[in-house]
């Protein structure tokens, strides 16, 4: 059986390379090769946030490359570049298998037997409308599934940009003066709304009532409300798919505001994937590959969010030894929500940075609060100087980064690994966000959980991926957010920090290798 073959080849595979690889890999790899015997698809947790320079992916390129018929990867950009310049060229000169690795948006031909890697958004174009490039049945491995559902809502989101609207009245010439004043009603709607550091804001009934009405005269339907079919054949493309997107049910509406430019784009999504995607996964075996997804091994709300029925689900712990990380989680600190908390707060960094400077390395504070973060930084920089910078790349070797979340969970794989990161408080999506506000009123209509299945996984899964360059080191995470302590959602916050050592004071020993 394939089982076998991939067992033996990788396991004197990863015996040449000698000690220090990931110590899942011989099972992962049988996990692989048997989905692809049998046809079945499987969800596997690999336990390490994916990135660029991860140690799994030997796991599933054995088997796809030893696998006698067609096999396609999905995965992005950069890591397609990892896979072709390292991963796969290592292995083809031990396996030498003959297999074809190519690389596009479509199969090379229809009988084509090797391994091909393309972009998820490729693939999800086709899927999501029976292109049927990529055949059917052929058995499809993706990489990454934590962006999934992100991927998803991008590919399936209408957006209408500025030069949309002039694009609209070179299409309806005898509509213009109604365009100009749509956008202007629109515009002036729009940026009404009070500030907020998003910078998005929903559209709301008075204003979506705008854009029906324009469509109404556009189209030529007499009831927008009750019996609206329109005739948009002859509308720009990204009008049509807009408004495609604007009449379907469980659709977010928003905008985004450029106030420099006095300019606003229009966007529409659906909250909930699990119904577009559930007909995918009928179309061929997948093995979905992500970091840790959830902390039950089944996924149950990850599967459910993505429409994934009945599959094989195995998760992978993280290893003690060599990816345990200290952790200081002092008590009696104020809530993240309390006037104290700001003060208390600056305290504890201080003290933190002052306990480190025994030691060399970088030092990432992460701070989600906009007003907040700009706070720390200026505080900091009036004792520390220069070796404070604001999400920069270019860092001192002993600097300290500032940094909010999405600026860290993307920049943090061409960063060096620090040896202290502070976590001001928890990733919990805040609800001042509109679009984060919008999903929540859309679980609260359904009468769902929305705490449980949407803030809460969102929450674990940042913290999982943002502390993951710590963990390869075995550095050191400061969280000073009490809710870890005090609220009922915290043993599970601990859960996906774990393994991990706890301690609850600091002394100059805190980031010692020998602690």
């Amino acid at each position: 059986m394939i089982e076998v073959e991939v067992h033996n080849s990788l396991r004197a595979f990863l015996r040449s390379l000698g000690a220090g690889h990931w110590p899942h890999h011989l099972t992962m790899a049988r996990l692989v090769a048997r989905a692809l015997r049998l046809g079945r698809s499987a969800l596997i947790q690999v336990g390490v946030p994916a990135g660029i320079n991860v140690r799994y992916r030997l796991s599933y390129l054995a088997p796809a490359l030893i696998w006698p018929g067609p096999v396609i990867l999905v995965a992005t950009e950069s890591v397609q570049q990892r896979l072709l310049k390292v991963e796969i060229p290592q292995l083809l000169g031990w396996i030498r298998t003959r297999k074809a690795i190519r690389t596009g948006d479509a199969l090379p031909d229809a009988d084509f037997q090797g391994l091909l890697l393309t972009s998820p958004e490729a693939w999800l174009f086709d899927r999501l409308t029976n292109q049927n490039r990529f055949g059917a049945g052929i058995p499809t491995i993706v990489d990454g599934v934590d962006d999934l559902e992100t991927w998803t809502r991008l590919r399936l989101t209408a957006a209408i940009a500025p030069g949309n609207w002039d694009e609209l009245m070179l299409a309806k010439p005898s509509q213009a003066k109604a365009i100009r004043n749509a956008r202007v009603q629109l515009t002036k709607a729009v940026f009404q709304h009070p500030t907020n550091p998003y910078e998005c804001y929903p559209i709301e009934p008075l204003e979506q009532d705008i854009l029906k009405h324009l469509y109404e005269k556009l189209t030529g339907s007499e009831d927008a409300e009750e019996n609206f079919s329109p005739s948009d054949g002859d509308l720009p493309d990204a009008w049509r798919i807009f408004w495609q997107r604007f009449q379907s049910d469980g659709q977010l509406v928003w905008a985004e505001i450029a106030r420099r430019q006095g300019q606003f784009s229009l966007y529409c999504a659906p909250v909930d994937v699990a119904s577009t995607l559930s007909g995918i996964w009928q179309q061929q075996p997948v093995v979905l590959i992500g970091g840790a997804l959830e902390l039950e091994a089944e996924a149950p709300i990850y599967r459910q969010r993505l429409g994934l029925g009945e599959l094989t689900c195995v998760k992978f712990s993280a290893d003690r030894h060599n990816e345990l990380i200290h952790l200081y989680l002092p008590d009696g600190l104020p809530m993240p929500n309390t006037p104290q908390f700001q003060s208390a707060l600056l305290l504890e960094i201080r003290r933190l940075l002052i306990v480190s400077t025994a030691v060399r390395g970088l030092t990432v504070l992460l701070v989600s609060d906009m007003p907040l973060k700009a706070q720390v930084a200026a505080t900091l920089a009036a004792e520390f100087g220069s070796r404070v910078q604001v999400e920069k790349t270019c860092l001192d070797e002993n600097g300290i980064l500032v940094t909010g979340w999405e600026f860290w969970l993307e920049y943090q794989n061409v960063l060096p690994a620090p040896h202290l990161l502070a976590i001001a408080s928890l990733p919990i999506p805040s609800l001042e966000n509109p679009l984060v506000a919008g999903r929540v009123a859309y679980y609260k209509q359904q009468r769902q959980d929305w705490f449980r299945l949407y803030l809460l996984p969102e929450t674990l899964n940042s913290l999982a991926r943002a502390i993951a360059p710590v963990r390869e080191t075995q550095g050191a995470i400061a969280l000073l957010d009490s809710r870890a302590i005090h609220r009922s959602y915290g043993q599970q916050v601990l859960a996906a920090l774990s393994p991990f050592a706890r301690i609850d004071y600091l002394d100059l020993n805190f980031l010692s290798s020998d602690n």
